[in-house]
């Protein structure tokens, strides 16, 4: 390492005096003039896991939906996971170092994590559309080339995309190709393949209406549009040519405020859905003849998949188990319709999409998605096998054809992260071949009514969850508390966990109708400023 080099890099990228950040689920996160010294600094870091794995590492400079303003980077691992829960800790180490101790921590990691210098490094890079990503993209190219590291810059793609090429690099293009081209054509291929066997095909035309949250999404369906089929036909809004990224728009706006998007006029049971603005999350959504708004949100998305793919494996009649993952955040509704009318085992794991991805992983077919729309299925290397040996081999006609769908469903999914492009066509496939409406997917099951709320504390720390984050440990007495607020509801429970990112405790209540679930998450939320520290005025209902 030349030390000379990197004092004098260093310095071009100063950290800002007494800032410190964290890399949590979502890397790092912050006001983008905060970040350059951080994005630097992942560069180092980036080249140090390459040559502790061997392997490509992929470098996305994103937000996400954050707003504009905002700027953030994350790392992804060989088979395009999250970065492994130890190098978090690296991240942080790093990006909080002051400048004279960044030779020590470099020199450190290399000795915990046994990264051997003198193999060779590579790094993918891809960055999302904000005003600010170009110029922090060329940091993280500063701190790959101060350390010796190759590096392969994709420019603007969605955060999928980038762990869709590290992917398919580290598995030597067994994966797919890494390419742009290689993705569109992948993805395409699969869903001609499978509207092909829709009952309506060829028809008439399927329309769909996409909110991109004036982001990178709108870009990249723009690309891919000529690689469809001309039944299908994608009409897009908020494609970032007028208005800010994420500005009243965008999955995470539709999700938390249940109303439609800016700039997207929605008529009677027209299918909709938004995008975020980095394209890892998709929600859909349509307005009724009688004007009112309906969300289908990640729960249910995950429940129509499910009975997709149930149907398909038993007409293979495989003995391969498929479980559905979900958090403490699903709707009690889609949890007890997954167990008790589709007879598939639901997991609950604690909040954050590396939970899920790592539970799903125990089963052959692994179903994950947050309420929030991020979630994709992974099938296990066996399960895979054999799916694709089925649809080659197998004499009987109705078993072969189903394999086949599988097999077709199993390239159009982009197994290693959530997909808003990818999830968007296995969904508008389910919908073809299956000859349901958008009404008729919301009608399988109720949701139940509820309230998300949040309460401001001194210190976020005093709350402890177990049970998935289910049950609260500490402070003594609230989960007591809890118990007997649900009681006096019906169909009802609720949880409270403290943020990742800021002291606030959230709470979660679910009720028979809409005005209990509010009360109870407004009696819970006063059982929590009393009992776990909490700031300014109590909450008000």
């Amino acid at each position: 390492m030349d030390s000379e080099a990197l004092k004098k890099y260093s310095a071009l990228h100063p950290k800002p005096a007494g800032l410190t950040l964290q890399y949590g689920t979502a890397g790092f996160r912050a006001r983008a003039e905060q970040l350059d010294h951080v994005m630097f600094r992942m560069g180092l870091l980036a080249v140090l896991r390459s040559k502790a794995v061997v392997s490509t590492i992929g470098i996305m400079v994103t937000a996400s939906h954050n707003p504009e303003e905002d700027n953030g980077v994350k790392l992804v691992d060989p088979l395009g996971e999250m970065l492994h829960p130890s190098w978090e800790e690296y991240a942080t180490q790093l990006a909080n170092a002051e400048e004279r101790e960044l030779q020590k921590i470099i020199t450190e990691i290399c000795q915990k994590a046994a990264v051997n210098q003198h193999k060779d490094a590579s790094v993918f890079i891809g960055r999302d559309t904000r005003p600010s990503s170009e110029k922090l993209s060329q940091s993280v190219i500063d701190g790959i080339s101060v350390l010796g590291g190759q590096y392969h810059d994709y420019g603007l793609v969605t955060t999928p995309q980038l762990h869709y090429m590290v992917c398919c690099q580290n598995t030597q293009g067994q994966y797919g190709k890494a390419t742009l081209e290689g993705y569109y054509e992948k993805l395409s291929k699969a869903f001609t393949e499978l509207i092909k066997q829709s009952p309506s095909s060829g028809e008439g035309q399927r329309h769909l209406k996409i909110d991109c949250a004036n982001g990178i999404g709108a870009l990249k369906l723009s690309e891919m549009e000529p690689y469809f089929p001309k039944e299908v036909i994608i009409h897009l809004y908020n494609d970032g040519t007028k208005e800010k990224l994420n500005h009243l728009c965008g999955a995470d706006f539709i999700k938390v405020h249940q109303k439609p998007p800016r700039g997207l006029d929605m008529k009677p049971n027209e299918r909709c859905c938004s995008f975020d603005g980095d394209a890892d999350r998709i929600v859909y959504y349509y307005k009724d003849a009688t004007g009112h708004f309906h969300l289908i949100d990640g729960d249910k998305i995950a429940t129509l998949i499910s009975i997709f793919l149930k149907e398909l494996l038993a007409k293979v009649g495989q003995t391969l188990e498929m479980a559905v993952v979900q958090t403490a955040y699903a709707n009690g509704s889609s949890t007890r319709y997954l167990e008790e009318t589709l007879k598939v085992p639901v997991h609950c794991v604690k909040t954050g999409v590396k939970h899920l991805h790592h539970k799903a992983q125990e089963f052959d077919v692994g179903v994950y998605f947050e309420a929030n729309g991020h979630g994709t299925v992974l099938f296990s290397k066996a399960a895979e096998t054999k799916v694709r040996q089925l649809a080659k081999e197998e004499k009987d006609d109705e078993k072969r054809e189903a394999a086949k769908v599988l097999a077709n469903m199993i390239d159009l999914i982009n197994q290693t992260v959530g997909d808003a492009v990818s999830d968007m066509l296995v969904i508008e496939a389910i919908l073809a071949l299956k000859g349901l409406t958008v009404q008729q997917w919301d009608a399988v099951y109720a949701d139940l009514p509820n309230r998300l709320l949040k309460v401001q504390v001194a210190d976020r720390r005093v709350i402890d969850t177990t049970d998935a984050e289910r049950r609260a440990v500490t402070p003594p007495g609230l989960q007591e508390k809890i118990d007997a607020l649900v009681k006096k509801y019906k169909l009802s429970r609720a949880f409270v966990r403290p943020s990742g990112t800021e002291d606030v405790v959230r709470i979660y209540a679910e009720a028979d109708t809409q005005e209990n679930a509010d009360a109870l998450a407004h009696e819970v939320s006063l059982a929590v400023y009393h009992l776990a520290g909490g700031k300014g005025a109590p909450p008000q209902p």
